[in-house]
Parts: C-alpha cells; sequence; structure tokens
C-alpha cells in the first residue's frame, strides 16, 4: 500500500502575483516504489497561535481577537487562514511542488488582523492535507489522501510583510458600507480633494476643530 507523506520545505512571496500572494514549497513522498501519476490535491492552512509567544505590543494588537492576555489559556484557539488546490505531477519516489497560497490585507479577516499584530519572528501554521490520488504500474488506481496528513510550517513574518508590501506598500484597508463610501466620495467631490488621503485627513481635522 503507497503511503504518502507531506513536508513543508520552504514559502516565499511571489512578486509577479496580481494580488498578494505567499507560495508554500511541499515536498511530496510516495512509499512502496509505486508510481503516482497524479495527485487531485486540497490544502487547508491553520494558524495555530498557541504555539509562539507574543512581546507586549503584539499582545496589544491581537485584543481584538483573543482578549487580554490573562484570557489566553482558553481564548488562543485555531484560526482559518486559507483553502486552496493544486494539481500534483506524476513522480516516482517523492516530488515538490509550489503551492500558492492568495492573502488579504482586509483588517476585517481574523487572520490578517493576526499576521499584522505581529512584529518579527514567525507564525505558526498547520496544513491539514486532503484529495485523490491516482497510481499503480498498470492503469488507474484511485486512493483518497487521508484526512490525518498534515505538515507544521513556519511562515516568516517579513515574509508576509514582503508579500503585502509588494501591492500596498504602507497602506491598510478600511472596509465601509457602500452608503458611507457615497458620502465620502461626495465629501471629496465637493471639497475638490485630490486623494482619499486627503479626504480623510480634512475629515480628521474638521473632527479635531
Amino acid at each position: 500500500m503507497t503511503e504518502l507523506g507531506f513536508t513543508c520545505t520552504g514559502v516565499r512571496a511571489d512578486p509577479y502575483a496580481a494580488g498578494p500572494t505567499l507560495v508554500f514549497r511541499l515536498r511530496i513522498t510516495a512509499s512502496g516504489g509505486e508510481r503516482v501519476h497524479a495527485i487531485a490535491l486540497r490544502c487547508q492552512l491553520r494558524i495555530e497561535p498557541a504555539q509562539r509567544a507574543y512581546a507586549p505590543d503584539e499582545a496589544e494588537g491581537l485584543g481584538d481577537l483573543f482578549g487580554e492576555p490573562e484570557r489566553w489559556g482558553s481564548t488562543l484557539q485555531p484560526l482559518q487562514f486559507a483553502q486552496v488546490s493544486v494539481m500534483v505531477p506524476g513522480f516516482s519516489g517523492e516530488v515538490e511542488v509550489e503551492l500558492p497560497v492568495p492573502c488579504t490585507y482586509d483588517m476585517d479577516i481574523a487572520s490578517a488582523k493576526y499576521f499584522d499584530a505581529l512584529r518579527e519572528g514567525e507564525a505558526p501554521l498547520l496544513m491539514l492535507f486532503s484529495g485523490t490520488a491516482f497510481l499503480g504500474p498498470g492503469g488507474f488506481q484511485v486512493l483518497p489522501v487521508p484526512w490525518h496528513k498534515e505538515a507544521v510550517c513556519r511562515l516568516p513574518v517579513a515574509v508576509w510583510r514582503e508579500t503585502i508590501d509588494a501591492h500596498f506598500p504602507g497602506c491598510g484597508w478600511i472596509r465601509l458600507p457602500r452608503g458611507s463610501m457615497d458620502a465620502l466620495r461626495s465629501f471629496r467631490s465637493r471639497h475638490a480633494l485630490p486623494s482619499w488621503e486627503a479626504t480623510v485627513e480634512a475629515l480628521l481635522a474638521g473632527a479635531a476643530r
């Protein structure tokens, strides 16, 4: 019986993607010497926040997600990061493939809040695999990728920031209801303001007065 194994060997930013994208490098091994024709692989990536320590300024940034540090013994629960699929080409023994994972900088999304709060070090991730493997020396044998297959990954915070800054250097996002956005657009037009930054600064200056 062929046994599949998965290891994450690294992660990098994709500088040529249309949006912020991390590329995870996976090593897949197949025991028993039987040729694998292809794998339709699914991967769920989960943040494991209890697997690292946090500096005081990081803890402050994580308050919206986990509450006060005194409660973290019960609130540091895993967070969903992404769910992606990839078609693994045929191989014998082992193969390495790249797994592109789109990222969001929408600060209403829990994973973005988590990554943004980190200042240095690594973010602990767990990669959970499923899917279908096609193998066999003569014809196809179809086997499911067992649900218990997983791999640990440590995502460097610097790589996540590089990924985001390549598309949104020095910027952040705020999601607004359509009505609020229309009112903001009207305000900008009435005052002939050149940018959204100038619009927000004018509103803040007015509120300060």
